[in-house]
């Protein structure tokens, strides 16, 4: 009987004096005008410069959190502040449950969210599956010396980007990730030092300023964008400027490192950064009752994932890795990779085949998830020694593609990130019959110039539509060669003929009545549209 009682006593010590984490969040701002009445208090003139070229107003969000609130919290029995987010207006806190539902009673506190649903809400950190070994020189017939990293540029036609000195220049990319060593010494990253482009960063984990230090994932993640090794590895941005954001715990999993992601994100919002790349998703955590489900992953429900959605209505671009759980009993994309405006990135390998590791959709809510592919099997990076070696998993894939939008938005510095995200699902080869597996495909960066030649783009025509027996695809310009490409509306590809200005023709005469959808793709336009067979 006295052991019985022994066990039912330690039980209920466990359950009461347990740590527990969660998110209060608070119902106001009260000192919210003053802020925006001065709003370089709250963003630097970068931010602000960023929110008048997109016209997004300051609102509410950009306030931080009133002080005094949070020194209340800090000073309640029992309870610590891991992390804040002024965009949520929330505090991610840590004490027991007693003292954590004590805190409902203030007057100021809206909610309490319990990270353990059972009590009351999230992750699996994409596994980076990392190999690293030497490959053959690829040879290439491009003006850059990229080595080995040619096909993971050339399959985007970022070489064509490159090519019009359109490198990320003027552009700022944040990426948040597990750790940079060797950032600060190794070769492929001293052209990144030698011309100040690391602009900064913070380890968000063990609250220092030494970003140099944790797992090098984070490295490897940098150097497909910014890494320079001539005839070896060349990065998708080489001359784009970067903030390095430790918000991961490669020790654990924890759903304090979806808070840490969203004060890294603020952070990155306040500098003024353009990008945010992240190869890190959150569906399974350590501790029982903590981890997500796919009901979830609706874009609207996990803290990461709303945070990234208020980023992108900030105006900055957010990019994320789709997941490596493609073989797993669970394998849809993760959080942050699940909300609405993210470009959620899958792998393919070289020869554009989906990687069977790579996370599918669709979202719980039905949508289309991954975005956009890029190579991630076999991506060439450098680890921190400055060995130039290949690794797997859209932890990759993800920034290849992230430096090539850098460079696109760098060819178009007035589009929106609204603009520029919609220019690179448009340019996808995918892009009217998408599907789960490869979202609308792999983008073609070269063709988005097509769309700067407004000449160009608006004298597009397809004539005669409705067509009986043959179509002209023309664009005024002296010589042209282009792919065209005609699909049912169930997605079947049907015909595929390669036109020039000499010769634009292609027959329809075979094609049953109906509707039909087209791709038109050369060098200087891409465009899509519908045909109608009579």
């Amino acid at each position: 009987m006295k052991k019985c009682f022994a066990f039912f006593l330690l039980f209920f010590s466990a359950v009461m004096f347990s740590q527990e984490d969660a998110w209060i969040y608070f119902k106001d701002k009260p000192s919210a005008q003053q802020f925006l009445d001065n709003p370089s208090q709250m963003l630097s003139s970068r931010a602000l410069e960023r929110r008048t070229n997109q016209s997004i107003a300051l609102d509410l969000t950009d306030v931080p959190i009133e002080k005094n609130y949070v020194d209340q919290i800090k000073s309640a029995t029992g309870i610590s502040v891991l992390a804040r987010s002024k965009w949520l207006n929330a505090l991610h806190i840590k004490g027991t449950q007693t003292n954590i539902i004590a805190l409902q009673s203030l007057s100021f506190v809206d909610k309490i969210v319990f990270a353990n649903k059972t009590l009351n809400t999230t992750s699996k950190k994409a596994n980076p599956n990392k190999v690293l070994k030497t490959v053959n020189k690829l040879e290439t017939a491009i003006d850059y010396s990229y080595g080995n990293s040619g096909n993971q540029i050339q399959m985007l036609n970022g070489q064509v980007l490159h090519q019009k000195d359109y490198t990320g220049s003027g552009k700022i990319i944040a990426v948040l990730d597990a750790g940079f060593p060797g950032v600060n010494t190794a070769q492929p990253f001293a052209n990144l030092q030698a011309n100040n482009r690391i602009l900064g960063g913070y380890d968000f984990v063990n609250r220092n300023t030494n970003f140099y230090t944790g797992d090098d994932h984070g490295t490897l993640v940098l150097s497909t964008m910014g890494g320079y090794k001539e005839n070896a590895l060349v990065g998708t941005a080489p001359d784009a400027s970067y903030y390095l954001f430790i918000t991961e715990d490669d020790t654990s999993e924890n759903p304090i490192e979806e808070s840490l992601w969203v004060e890294a994100a603020e952070k990155a919002d306040s500098l003024g950064v353009d990008i945010i790349t992240t190869s890190l998703g959150y569906f399974e955590f350590d501790k029982a009752g903590e981890s997500h489900t796919y009901s979830d992953m609706n874009g609207s429900t996990t803290f990461i994932s709303r945070g990234a959605e208020i980023a992108f209505s900030r105006g900055i671009i957010v990019v994320a890795s789709a997941g490596n759980e493609g073989r797993t009993a669970e394998p849809h994309v993760g959080a942050p990779a699940d909300a609405i405006s993210v470009i959620t990135v899958g792998s393919v390998d070289s020869s554009k085949t989906k990687s069977s590791f790579s996370s599918i959709g669709p979202s719980y809510d039905n949508r289309i998830k991954p975005d956009v592919m890029a190579q991630g099997s076999g991506t060439v990076v450098s680890d921190e020694l400055g060995n130039i070696g290949t690794s797997n998993g859209t932890s990759f894939s993800c920034p290849v593609l992230a430096g090539m939008i850098a460079c696109l938005w760098q060819a178009f510095p007035t589009k929106t990130n609204k603009e520029i995200r919609q220019m690179i699902l448009e340019s996808s080869d995918r892009y009217t019959t998408p599907d789960n597996n490869y979202g609308y495909g792999i983008p073609n960066f070269g063709a988005t110039l097509g769309f700067e030649n407004f000449a160009i783009a608006s004298n597009f025509s397809v004539f005669p539509n409705p067509a009986k027996t043959i179509v002209s695809f023309m664009i005024p310009q002296s010589d042209y060669d282009a792919s065209v490409v005609i699909y049912s509306v169930l997605g079947q590809r049907i015909i595929e003929k390669q036109i020039t200005n000499q010769n634009p023709f292609l027959s329809v005469e075979n094609l049953n009545s109906g509707l039909y959808f087209y791709t038109f793709d050369s060098e200087s336009l891409h465009k899509t549209g519908k045909i109608i067979k009579q």
